[in-house]
Formats: C-alpha cells, sequence, structure tokens
C-alpha cells in the first residue's frame, strides 16, 4: 500500500513537472530573453596593433625569384644525389619461398606458362628459394597482378623489395614503372 502512494506520487510529481519544462509550447517567458545583450569588451585580451609591411611589388618579386632559384638548386642537388642511388625501393608479388629447389623450379614455370605477360623471378637466399612476380613502384600498382596470381597460387602475397636500378651488363637504366605495362 505504501509503495502504490510513493509510485503515485513519483509519477504525479514527474507528470507535473513535464509543463513547466516545456517553455515553448505553453509560450511562457522565452519573450523576455529576446533583447538579451551583453558587453564583453572590458574581458578580452587586448593585443598591440602589427606594424604594416612594405609593400613594393620589386622588393617581392626579387624575393621570390630568390626563393626560387634556391629551391631549382635544392631540387637539383637531391636529383643527383637520387641519381647515384643503386637501388629503387618496391613491391614485388612472391609466390614460392621454400627449400625444395624443384618445387621452386616448377612453380616458376608454372607462373611463365600461365601468365606469360609477367616477368617472374627465381633467387636464392640461403637456405630458401624465393619465386617473385613483377617489380612495381607502389603496392597499388601490385595489387592487379596480385589478384590474378592469387587464383593460381593461393601462397602468394605482396612484399617490400629492392630493385637494381641500373643493369650493369648492358649498361642501360631498368625502367622500373614500365615493367609490367
Amino acid at each position: 500500500m505504501f509503495k502504490k502512494i510513493n509510485v503515485c506520487l513519483l509519477s504525479l510529481l514527474i507528470f507535473s513537472s513535464c509543463g513547466i519544462i516545456n517553455i515553448r509550447k505553453s509560450g511562457g517567458n522565452i519573450d523576455r530573453y529576446n533583447n538579451y545583450t551583453e558587453d564583453l569588451e572590458a574581458s578580452r585580451i587586448q593585443f598591440a596593433e602589427l606594424p604594416q609591411a612594405e609593400s613594393s611589388f620589386a622588393a617581392e618579386s626579387s624575393s621570390a625569384a630568390a626563393i626560387d632559384l634556391e629551391l631549382d638548386r635544392r631540387i637539383d642537388q637531391i636529383a643527383q644525389e637520387n641519381s647515384k642511388e643503386l637501388f629503387v625501393n618496391g613491391f614485388t608479388i612472391l609466390i614460392y619461398s621454400g627449400v625444395d629447389r624443384e618445387k621452386a623450379f616448377d612453380i616458376r614455370n608454372e607462373a611463365y606458362s600461365e601468365f606469360p605477360q609477367t616477368q617472374t623471378y627465381m633467387e636464392y637466399q640461403q637456405p630458401r628459394y624465393l619465386v617473385k612476380v613483377g617489380r612495381f613502384v607502389n603496392k597499388i600498382e601490385a595489387l592487379a597482378t596480385y589478384e590474378k596470381m592469387n587464383t593460381v597460387f593461393s601462397s602468394a602475397r605482396i612484399i617490400k623489395d629492392r630493385f637494381l636500378k641500373f643493369n650493369e651488363e648492358k649498361k642501360e637504366e631498368v625502367n622500373i614503372e614500365n615493367v609490367e605495362r
């Protein structure tokens, strides 16, 4: 009985308070806030005036030309440093990694026959043989070939690799970007 009375009083209190909170429906005292203003000028942080920059077109163009010359010099310097690098970082698709030499040759030959348009490489890194397909500059280029390879070679995966930039035997530069095209 005591619980029923408390529940009734509590529900009456909750339902009656809903009318007080909803000011917009009842039209309440919202009009008294329409003309409210507050001046915060005294509490704002004051900064000193910035000095005016000299706007001389000749000074701006000469400094821009100096910056352009410095940028060109630095770009040439970076290009020369990069041309001395013998290797290029990139990606390749690893389709076999294991110690069985005969299986490595079989998988390489199968890759040649299934995908004649792609270049297949076989490497020996003691104690394992690696069969790799393609040379790509970024991973996105490798994904299209990977999707084809993954249908035949389920253990295929894209790995990071380093490629020789300059072919010593032919005395020519290897074009990594166009290897698969």
